[in-house]
């Protein structure tokens, strides 16, 4: 009987065992499929999220980037393309464990091709504001188990305090620019148009959204006071002598008074860590110009 019974005891002491074993097993492999990513080799299809990477100090894991990726400079990533002609070759090529994107920049066919290749992929919503720049810090942020990004969002405010606001507000009108037989105006919903409010302006239209071709008849109805343009891109036209030939800007205010500024491109249009940085240097740019 005593012997039965220390049998039964053993089994059950046993099972106990093997039970608390399984739960801490199960726990964990729960906890680690919970885990944020860290020590990947990422592949950055954003500007704003391969700034924001290498910003939260993860800059060294980015593997491959989109041609939209220029900052920082120094970033040693395999360029692979722009993300509406991209394939799914080059970035299987660098090896990646992780891509990020943005889902409203891809082309359908690499979204299918990346859905199908098990690489784990997230993707980060972007919004063209200020706390939209905070928000894609945070997203970003958490998926590499970044648990500290105070520094980023108190540089984004003090850059931001600086802004000066603009009692007579002045009509700015961005123009992309890739050489004079490909010119497009910012309208709604872009963010040329959020930077332009948040620097103290005004966008010179509002009648369509997006992205549209340049005509004279846009230009003259709009009849900016500023010209915005990338550095790139009045460079494409020759300079600032080449956009005033544009048909139409010497009808405007801007063309008149040959206010044009020009900005870098990234620092335009990620709204990233350095969205402040770019709202107060086109601040100082517009007061200056419309003196």
């Amino acid at each position: 009987m005593k012997k039965i019974t220390f049998i039964l005891a053993l089994a059950v002491s046993f099972s106990t065992i093997s039970c608390k074993t399984e739960n801490k097993e199960t726990t964990e492999e729960t906890a680690s499929a919970q885990q944020p990513v860290s020590d990947a080799k990422i592949v950055s299809l954003s500007g704003a999220i391969t700034e924001t990477i290498a910003a939260l100090g993860k800059g060294s894991e980015i593997v491959g980037k989109d041609v939209t990726s220029t900052f920082p400079a120094d970033l040693k990533a395999q360029e692979l393309g722009h993300v509406r002609s991209m394939t799914i070759e080059p970035i299987m090529a660098v090896s990646p464990s992780l891509i990020l994107a943005s889902e409203k920049d891809l082309n359908p066919e690499l979204m299918k091709k990346i859905q199908e290749s098990g690489i784990k992929t997230e993707f980060v919503q972007q919004e063209y504001s200020v706390e939209g720049a905070k928000n894609l810090i945070k997203k970003v942020a958490e998926i590499l188990g970044v648990t500290d990004v105070q520094n980023l969002n108190d540089k984004i405010d003090a850059d931001i305090a600086q802004v000066q606001p603009i009692v007579k507000k002045p009509k700015v009108l961005f123009i992309y620019a890739r050489g004079a037989g490909n010119l497009m105006v910012a309208g709604t919903g872009t963010p040329m148009e959020a930077l332009i409010k948040i620097a103290g302006g005004e966008n010179a239209v509002s009648d369509f959204t997006d992205f549209k071709p340049l005509t004279p008849e846009a230009l003259v109805q709009g009849n900016p006071d500023v010209i915005l343009m990338f550095d790139s891109g009045i460079q494409s036209l020759g300079g600032i002598d080449g956009i005033l030939k544009v048909p139409g800007v010497k009808q405007t205010n801007a063309g008149k008074n040959k206010k044009v500024i020009t900005m870098d491109g990234g620092l335009m249009s990620s709204f990233g860590p350095r969205v402040g940085e770019a709202a107060l240097e086109l601040n100082k740019k517009l007061i200056e110009t419309i003196k």
